[in-house]
């Protein structure tokens, strides 16, 4: 039995069978703008959508077949049609990368996570998590800023650095074993409070809301931050769509149970990542049957035309789930193309590219219409692969060991955009043990948002820690600081443990100060008053930069209220 998910193995190992529309269905999400990316005009990039120079698997045919589909209304051809009339898309009208709209508002890596997180959505959840901090702890409750908001969030995503997601919070803040700056930034009790009552919609009005809307509870914040993921960055040439399962096994009106996904439960959602790079472009989450829209059926080729609007000269790949020839015939419409592996049910194929009589291993069958090109694949006995790609035109065939075609070999390099997207995401996830569904939500936004501000971070500066294996870890642990650092800077208890009151301390000590008693990586150079002596220090003056020993300065420590009430006062 294979270990692995469906959607983790290579084309050739997939067995290609009818898969029976799910009885559970996906209900179809809300039309999304169709202007949401950035479009810049009269620039044109040069998308790699020409075949290579492939030899074609065996010899040529004597004469032309033709092939009748299912339905019997369909004719397919066993060669290229002369005079083809498919469109080329051979450039798309946008820039891939970061928008301009993304590149003026970056400035370091916690303005690139910011983008995501902005203060529209941080004030929403501010006011409903005081809202709900009121109704529970009345007037004892003290209201939260944007700065605990941020150190919250910046905690967060510190556990995911340490891959703590399943370790309890009280061991994060245990005196031995737990890691300083936790106790540095807030108390324990102070994290599990904001963790109980963050809210993101008002309580009172959520069951006549819920009646219409499942995502009533999230919704106010889902939006906005969805709207926000097209307007950050281009995705390449190449796109792909996929499900993204979020794990959760709690109480949720839209939770479903995907047999060959690694976590079983979770709620699902549709996804669109750019294939090179898996920056997450648009989501929508299933909610189950719909009572008022779309039925159920042609559900998963309405999300696909939904998610993508707003792409034009790109090409999508998609699995079996989604691919379909009346999918590519309405994204040809568009301007999009369609590589993916397609059910054998599927009424437009022809019975005789289903057939194994006859077909050696490795031996390729194609199939081809003015628009549309079919291959049947046989990678093992007994075994035949079905793609079909409104963007190859011929029966390229790879020289390599397996003979692939050209159009399996481009569905193999695009398809795991949105599984490696899952795969990173879950490496250094936030996520943190929870009953309530829409707090899994909250967390797959910040999870997703860290990626994608990584990935907009690391193109607007390629040299930051280039040639490091293990970036995208020190991005996160950077952006967490940066995150808890204000809270930790206002903190007037400092914390019990040495480690985490030293860590206070430094980060509260001025930075006049803070040069003078230890820049550990500084070297030392000879006092400028102890001539003819030779004494080394590290010691320099805050206002003429000079090295100084002990001797020749006057180090003095002052508090922060009284430095604040003395502006005046010399920290040198």
């Amino acid at each position: 039995m294979n270990r692995y998910p469906d959607y983790m193995r290579p084309a050739e190992e997939l067995l290609v069978q009818d898969f029976g529309h799910d009885e559970e269905g996906t209900e179809i999400e809300p039309e999304i703008e169709e202007d949401v990316s950035e479009v810049e005009d009269d620039i044109d990039f040069h998308a790699c959508f020409e075949e290579t120079d492939q030899s074609t698997d065996g010899e040529e045919e004597a004469h032309e077949e033709t092939f009748w589909s299912k339905t019997g209304h369909l004719l397919w051809s066993s060669s290229p049609q002369n005079g083809l009339s498919r469109a080329k898309m051979k450039s798309i009208k946008m820039t891939p990368g970061p928008t301009h709209y993304a590149i003026s508002r970056v400035d370091d890596i916690k303005s690139s996570f910011l983008l995501f997180l902005p203060d529209t959505i941080e004030g929403i959840i501010l006011e409903m998590t005081n809202l709900e901090g009121k109704r529970v702890f009345g007037d004892t409750w003290k209201e939260i800023d944007q700065v605990e908001l941020q150190a919250y969030v910046g905690l967060l995503i510190l556990a995911g650095v340490y891959c703590a997601k399943n370790e309890s919070p009280n061991s994060l803040w245990d005196a031995e074993s737990g890691r300083p700056i936790f106790r540095a930034t807030m108390s324990y009790q102070q994290f599990c409070v904001l963790s109980s009552v963050i809210r993101f919609d008002k309580k009172d009005t959520r069951p006549g809301r819920s009646r219409s809307d499942k995502l009533a509870p999230i919704r106010s914040i889902w939006d906005k931050w969805v709207e926000l993921l097209p307007l950050m960055y281009n995705p390449g040439p190449e796109v792909t769509v996929d499900e993204h399962l979020v794990p959760f096994r709690g109480r949720c009106p839209f939770k479903v149970f995907t047999a060959n996904k690694p976590c079983k439960y979770g709620i699902k959602m549709w996804a669109v990542c750019d294939a090179r790079s898996s920056y997450a472009w648009n989501l929508q989450i299933y909610t189950g049957k719909s009572t008022y829209r779309r039925s159920e059926e042609n559900q998963d080729m309405y999300a696909v035309l939904d998610m993508t609007a707003g792409l034009k000269g790109h090409n999508i790949t998609c699995n079996g789930f989604f691919a379909s020839y009346a999918l590519s015939q309405e994204l040809l419409k568009r301007k999009l193309t369609m590589v993916g592996a397609v059910r054998k049910k599927e009424p437009e194929l022809p019975p005789a590219l289903l057939s194994l009589k006859g077909r050696g291993i490795h031996s390729s069958k194609f199939a081809f219409t003015d628009t549309h090109t079919v291959v049947s694949y046989v990678p093992q006995k007994s075994t035949n692969v079905i793609l079909m790609s409104t963007l190859h035109t011929n029966a390229a065939v790879s020289t390599a060991e397996g003979g692939k075609p050209v159009v399996m070999q481009d569905y193999d390099m695009n398809k795991g955009g949105v599984a490696c997207l899952d795969k990173l995401i879950d490496s250094y996830t936030c996520r943190r043990i929870t009953a309530r569904w829409p707090m899994v939500l909250f967390y797959n936004i910040l999870d997703v948002s860290a990626f994608n501000a990584y990935v907009v971070w690391t193109v607007i500066d390629p040299t930051w820690n280039r040639g490091k294996s293990f970036k995208r870890r020190l991005f996160l642990a950077e952006l967490g600081k940066a995150l808890v650092t204000p809270l930790i800077q206002q903190r007037r208890h400092i914390p019990r443990t040495p480690a985490s009151a030293s860590l206070v301390r430094s980060m509260q000590a001025p930075a006049s100060e803070m040069a003078a008693v230890s820049e550990q990586g500084q070297k030392r150079k000879r006092c400028g008053f102890c001539a003819p002596k030779d004494n080394k220090t590290r010691l320099r003056c805050c206002e003429c930069e000079a090295y100084v020993c002990r001797t020749h300065s006057d180090l003095r420590v002052t508090c922060l209220p009284c430095m604040n009430s003395h502006t005046d006062t010399s920290t040198c």
